[in-house]
């Protein structure tokens, strides 16, 4: 049987399924220009906005590690560590959007059969910020961009009516879906924060105003560990830290639990799995769950020698799906897209040591029918 690693998505024809996310490692055309050399089906631009930006005076990432001899969790590099995390608290990209768009022109250019997702972000607090997605949407798309993410989701913005601020607004999320797809004629991908117990509805709501697919998760709000020894944390300015994001293999679960959930719940609809995929295995643990899409991010950053684009990592990506594909006889990942939904059910029905339990509630005593 001949297997494919192309993949259909929101419309879009993918020559594979992994795409490098929203972050760093696609922060600029350079870097953009050689993860699609690398092989990279896709790439989602470090999110474009049209206000100020300046981050923090100090390191914006950091990686933690933690060893068997020593498994605590720290950035401290110590013998035979292994990766646990990353944590940032970026702000989004601080190139302003005149010199994305003849960047952006260049790059689909240069790659015409890559797809090349732009990532938006403004505010939510009237007319001129709905004015300013509209502005946004239409010149990235104008410049070539295949799609457009909503940014609703970054843990750590300085403006409170960005990011995961307003995402748990239903009211807000229509909002802006309706501008931007009054706008422009793309797929619309929506990246909802995880930090929600509303996330469900919130999916939910995006669909209905048009959202093509939901991207989750991004990073979960963090803070970083302080050093017992110095009393500091282990990333700061002045003494002083705020939430940030953590990313990496520590929210893969965490994750999957959030794509399951939006899987179960919309099964016909599109789902951009991220959080934790640094090989074959956890991406196909997103598919089984409903994913259509892979993004990563983490471990594209952490691979030496690559320039923060995971040169090898997408190629053992691909790799690894088209053996596996071919030793399962398989011929591309619709065919265990989604399996694992079924097997997802309420903990009461999971059956238990004994056949009388009662699900946690006292069993009702029998009648006695001599007494009647």
């Amino acid at each position: 049987m001949p297997i494919s690693l192309a993949t259909s998505f929101t419309s879009l024809d993918f020559v594979n399924p992994f795409v490098l996310a929203s972050a760093p490692p696609t922060e600029s055309k350079r870097k953009i220009l050689k993860a699609f050399e690398a092989g990279w089906g896709g790439v989602v631009t470090k999110t474009i906005g049209l206000h100020p930006v300046e981050n923090v005076a100090g390191p914006k990432t950091i990686y933690q590690r933690a060893s068997e001899e020593k498994p605590y969790v720290s950035r401290t590099k110590r013998p035979d560590t292994v990766s646990h995390s990353s944590w940032n608290w970026e702000l989004i990209s601080d190139q302003p959007l005149e010199l994305w768009l003849p960047d952006l022109e260049e790059i689909k250019s240069t790659y015409p059969d890559r797809m090349l997702i732009g990532s938006i972000m403004a505010g939510a607090g009237g007319a001129e910020e709905m004015a300013n997605w509209q502005k946004l949407a239409r010149a990235c798309v104008d410049a070539g961009c295949d799609a457009l993410e909503l940014n609703m989701s970054c843990p750590h913005m300085d403006r409170k009516d960005m990011g995961a601020h307003i995402a748990n607004d239903e009211d807000i999320i229509r909002g802006i879906l309706k501008a931007v797809t009054e706008a422009v004629d793309v797929p619309i991908w929506v990246k909802l924060t995880p930090a929600t117990s509303t996330l469900v509805d919130a999916a939910g709501a995006a669909y209905a105003a048009g959202a093509s697919a939901i991207s989750l998760c991004n990073t979960f709000p963090s803070l970083p560990l302080m050093d017992p020894e110095t009393m500091k944390f282990e990333v700061e300015v002045d003494g002083y830290v705020t939430s940030g994001g953590q990313g990496g293999l520590a929210i893969l679960n965490q994750a999957l639990q959030r794509v399951s959930d939006i899987s179960r719940a919309y099964p016909d609809q599109a789902i951009s799995g991220i959080g934790g995929i640094k090989g074959f295995h956890e991406a196909f643990n997103f598919i089984v769950h409903g994913a259509g899409n892979l993004q990563v991010c983490t471990a594209a950053m952490e691979e030496k020698g690559s320039g923060g684009v995971g040169v090898k990592l997408i190629q053992e990506l691909c790799s690894d799906l088209g053996a596996y594909l071919e030793r399962k006889g398989m011929s591309s990942i619709e065919d265990f897209r989604g399996i694992a939904r079924e097997r997802i059910v309420e903990h009461s029905k999971i059956r238990r040591k004994s056949d009388a339990y009662n699900g946690g509630y006292q069993a009702e005593a029998p009648v006695d029918q001599t007494a009647v």
